[in-house]
């Protein structure tokens, strides 16, 4: 198995413009956008611009960046879906649970006694995508 970065993998085709994605932040480093297979209502994805595969071999700038952003980012989805927390996902390799091989942070809002849906429950509908998208970038116009 090949540990390479794959510049084919879908969220660089989706910095590339190849693939849409409902965008909520952006900067000249990073990219927030709705995880279209959410585990909850606000599921937000950041990942970095600069091709990295993972965790453990992103240069460290780059994770930085993203920390600072996923935090930002994270604190809005909070916000947005009036939620009572927030789980923050980073998997590496198949067997850390990674099925898209460029580094990215799941941001899922959580209420109390709400059990997360299964990540390959199905494609999320385009239309609550956006508007969930504008609620997080609602939130984010307030900070």
């Amino acid at each position: 198995m090949s540990t390479a970065y794959d510049p084919g993998n879908i969220f660089a085709k989706i910095l590339r413009g190849e693939i849409p994605a409902e965008k909520v932040y952006e900067d000249d480093d990073t990219l927030a956008f709705m995880d279209v297979m959410p585990q909850a209502e606000g599921h937000t994805l950041v990942i970095p611009k600069s091709p990295s595969r993972g965790f453990l071999d992103a240069d460290p700038e780059v994770l930085a960046r993203l920390i600072k952003v996923a935090q930002r980012v994270g604190r809005a989805v909070k916000t947005a879906f009036e939620a009572d927390g927030l789980s923050v996902f980073q998997y590496n390799e198949p067997a850390g649970g990674q099925t898209v091989f460029h580094l990215h942070v799941h941001l899922v809002p959580r209420r109390e006694g709400v059990p997360l849906k299964r990540h390959e429950g199905g494609m999320a509908d385009k239309d609550v995508l956006a508007r969930h998208a504008e609620r997080i970038r609602a939130a984010l116009r307030q900070e």
